[in-house]
């Protein structure tokens, strides 16, 4: 089982090991049967996902980095103003800042989703520097 720290949450992944008793010829199948197991995988997320997102560009992720940077800074904004009434918060004011943080929160898990499909190559991500050589 293998685990990977995303973010702030850890993501496990459990993949299956043979077992040790196996002799190498039954491994080696196996080790094979998985590993075109996990390709398919990869080239339906591949598919699927660069059907969907279209061409992915450093615009776009900095449009979503400027999104989450936004819902953090009015997360936090209200937070202080909240601070500033030197009472105790009340409900409403708790859902409001709970609404605020799941704003943030989920803009950053997506950019970290994004951020792994360009990792895994699920879809082809263009760099500026790349853009500009393909001009004349």
């Amino acid at each position: 089982m293998s685990s990977t720290l995303s973010s702030y949450r850890r993501s496990t992944h459990e993949h299956f090991e043979p077992e040790q008793n196996l002799d190498p010829h039954a491994q080696r199948k196996l080790r094979g049967q998985l590993e075109q197991i996990d390709y398919t995988a990869f080239a339906s997320n591949q598919a699927v996902i660069a059907q969907t997102l279209g061409r992915i560009d450093a615009a776009k992720f900095q449009r979503l980095a400027v999104a989450a940077a936004h819902a953090r800074a009015s997360w936090v904004a209200e937070a202080m103003a909240m601070a500033e009434a030197a009472h105790a918060l009340k409900p409403d004011q708790i859902s409001r800042l709970s609404a605020l943080r799941s704003a943030y929160e989920e803009l950053r898990e997506v950019y970290e989703a994004m951020r792994r499909m360009v990792e895994r190559g699920y879809f082809p991500f263009e760099s500026p520097s790349a853009s500009s050589a393909k001009q004349p």
